[in-house]
């Protein structure tokens, strides 16, 4: 199992390597600080390159309480390192934009006082840099800390009927049940949909961050989802680096229907629309796994209105080719930490909210958990309460 994900500990070693020496380089070095504090600065740096990829093994080899500790450590600190780099790179850009502007009064002086400059100049980049990332990683912090909120979203659907109108879909996704993420947070989030009184509950994917025997427990509180037509999973990339099938296994025993590219009708009286499930597109690594909507949507009466939960975005491009009205996705996290979000696009077509696509529409939610660093900056975790409405 560990050898799957050594080119990924292979690329985050070399990657925190870089990052700690970068960052060291411009708090510690430019800023000339004075013995021992440059000593001190030069071991911490190496300490914290080591802990980053080391505290992805820990979090999996310690009993929880210390899988706990070192996961809020080891991932808070990256979440404080990428701002760090940020905040450090815009000073750099900075001083290149200032080198370049002629200052003939600059070139005249001497040697010495140009040195005194440009550790004043490193310095000053060092102190705005520290400042401006720990303020926005105790941003993000914060957010995180205050909890998960509701965000109601109003969708219009052609086909949907009378008796459906004001249905109510409430989405999870992307909890990321964990080291860091456990029980209580999850019983806090059933609560809060409970009381929404959902007609239907979908989950859309990365549920967990572990296996069954460490994190069983802590799914529990999902056997306690009341919806009138009940609960509904498909899966996420994470599922599959979890143990996919236990997994899938334990969600059922819980009374949680997993849907593997299937569709079952939600009718009220003798109105109906049908709600159909496809694995994650990770999945076609795994045998007798991966995505197949063509069989989810075989034999469907093309009149009706249909939903589809699919963990990745990029689903829609077929979804909406296939006659979906809706399309539930999550995977993104909303980018999570801003200004990450720009990236995901690179790999996603939308990141969070609803958008049109074609005859077809998609609602990408933000997250109701979080991954890595426990914090949000700019993009809010939310339990999505969607209400259908005809139009």
């Amino acid at each position: 199992m560990w050898l799957r994900f050594l080119p990924f500990v292979v690329v985050s070693t070399l990657m925190s390597a870089l990052l700690h020496r970068y960052v060291w380089a411009r708090l510690v070095r430019d800023a000339a600080l004075p013995e021992p504090w440059a000593r001190v600065g030069a071991y911490a740096a190496v300490a914290l390159a080591v802990l980053v990829p080391l505290s992805m093994f820990l979090v999996r080899a310690l009993p929880r309480p210390l899988s706990t500790l070192v996961a809020y450590v080891g991932y808070g600190w990256l979440g404080v390192l990428f701002y760090l780099f940020a905040f450090l790179l815009l000073a750099d850009l900075v001083r290149l934009v200032v080198a370049a502007v002629p200052n003939a009064q600059a070139k005249l002086a001497a040697p010495e006082v140009q040195q005194a400059r440009r550790v004043l100049l490193g310095r000053g980049a060092a102190l705005f840099a520290s400042v401006a990332a720990v303020g926005v990683a105790a941003w993000g912090f914060v957010d995180v800390a205050r909890g998960v909120g509701i965000k109601p979203v109003r969708v219009a659907l052609s086909r949907l009927p009378k008796g459906l109108e004001g249905f109510v879909v409430v989405q999870l996704t992307d909890v990321h049940l964990g080291p860091t993420i456990g029980r209580g947070f999850l019983e806090e989030v059933v609560r809060k949909v409970n009381a929404l009184s959902p007609d239907v509950v979908v989950i859309t994917g990365d549920l967990v961050d572990g296996s069954v025997a460490e994190l069983r427990e802590h799914v529990a509180p999902l056997a306690d989802l009341r919806a009138r037509h009940g609960v509904f999973f498909v899966t996420g990339n994470h599922e599959y680096y979890s143990g996919v099938d236990a997994w899938l296994a334990e969600l059922g025993r819980i009374g949680v229907r997993v849907l593997r590219n299937e569709r079952v009708e939600l009718r009220v009286g003798d109105d109906v629309i049908d709600l159909a499930g496809v694995d994650d597109h990770s999945a076609r690594r795994v045998a007798g796994h991966g995505p197949d909507l063509a069989k989810a949507l075989a034999g469907r009466d093309p009149t009706r209105e249909l939903i589809l939960l699919a963990h990745q975005p990029k689903a829609i491009f077929e979804a909406a080719a296939s006659g979906v009205g809706l399309q539930l996705s999550g995977h993104t996290h909303g980018g999570q930490i801003w200004p990450w979000s720009y990236f995901v696009y690179l790999q996603q077509p939308y990141v969070m909210g609803l958008h049109r696509h074609g005859d077809a529409q998609i609602y990408v939610s933000r997250g109701t958990g979080y991954w890595g660093p426990p914090m949000r900056v700019g993009a809010p975790a939310e339990i999505t309460a969607l209400t259908l409405v005809r139009g």
